[in-house]
């Protein structure tokens, strides 16, 4: 039996025009079809049916939510690609985390490699992992945790997630890295709250936002 049961919910589509389409993505849907007939359902084919011409772009985790942007020709496609391949894609997450974050801001620059006996599971290692780093702000705290804004300019595997917990402070609900109570929340709660980037028609930037729902 398979433990993937994807939210029934509408597409929520923040912005579309003749080349981009722009939709805030449900907790716990799969972006590109997993393997396996019983993990075809995810985001790319819900938007297909809608808009057909539609083409994956970048991917959130399957327990991530928020602002993914996908294009809607083959140009728009390639032009948005080569924006996150360069890092010229301005990312904002928010999340919840284990405890109280100090100082209140600050850069974690830690290579990233699979775990490859617990896989999918990433981990910090400085042989054979490829840099990567976050940015982070706390946003406030209290009750034994922290609401942090968290900025990636690296777009490595659970490259958030694997940060937050090497500072000791795992994001709240996480199925992976999070272990006794700050694994009991109903989601993981980390979402993609804003995209900046250019728009395939003629290079105008644009911002794309969506509210986390925690």
């Amino acid at each position: 039996m398979s433990d993937y049961h994807p939210p029934n919910t509408p597409l929520d589509i923040l912005h579309d025009d003749h080349e981009l389409l722009v939709v805030n993505k449900p907790a716990g849907l799969l972006s590109v079809p997993g393997k396996g007939a019983d993990l075809a359902d995810c985001l790319l084919s819900r938007v297909q049916e809608a808009f057909p011409t539609a083409l994956l772009v970048h991917r959130l985790d399957r327990d991530t939510s928020g602002v993914m942007v996908f294009g809607l020709s083959p140009h728009a496609q390639r032009h948005l690609g080569l924006q996150f391949e360069k890092r010229q894609v301005k990312k904002t997450y928010v999340a919840r985390v284990l405890g109280e974050l100090s100082p209140k801001t600050g850069t974690v620059d830690l290579p990233i490699a699979v775990d490859w006996p617990n896989r999918p599971r990433q981990k910090v290692c400085h042989e054979t992992g490829r840099g990567a780093v976050t940015e982070w702000r706390v946003l406030r705290q209290g009750d034994g945790e922290s609401r942090v804004r968290l900025m990636p300019r690296t777009g490595r595997s659970h490259q958030l997630r694997v940060h937050m917990l090497s500072l000791g402070h795992p994001i709240l609900g996480d199925p992976l890295y999070a272990t006794g109570k700050a694994r009991d929340y109903p989601r993981l709660m980390l979402h993609s709250e804003e995209l900046r980037l250019r728009h395939p028609d003629g290079g105008a930037g644009v911002k794309f936002r969506a509210k986390a729902p925690f």
